[in-house]
């Protein structure tokens, strides 16, 4: 299992992905918009996609888990 987390503080911009999506390593899970840009935050591991635990419009800190990989 591997979570997901945000590099830094932002706001979610896009989800990606949805629970069941089998993903690879690097593949986008969300875009983070940070500092007035979009950042993609991508998965660790290959896997399927367990749990999303933010939405469009969240604002999230520092190593917040955005989602959860296994």
């Amino acid at each position: 299992m591997a979570e997901v987390v945000s590099p830094m503080v932002g706001k979610i911009f896009k989800v990606e992905v949805k629970v069941g999506d089998k993903v690879a390593e690097g593949d986008e899970v969300v875009i983070l918009e940070a500092m007035k840009m979009e950042m993609p935050v991508v998965s660790p591991v290959d896997g399927e996609v367990k749990a999303i635990n933010v939405a469009v419009g969240d604002a999230v800190e520092s190593d917040t888990v955005i989602a959860v990989i296994e």
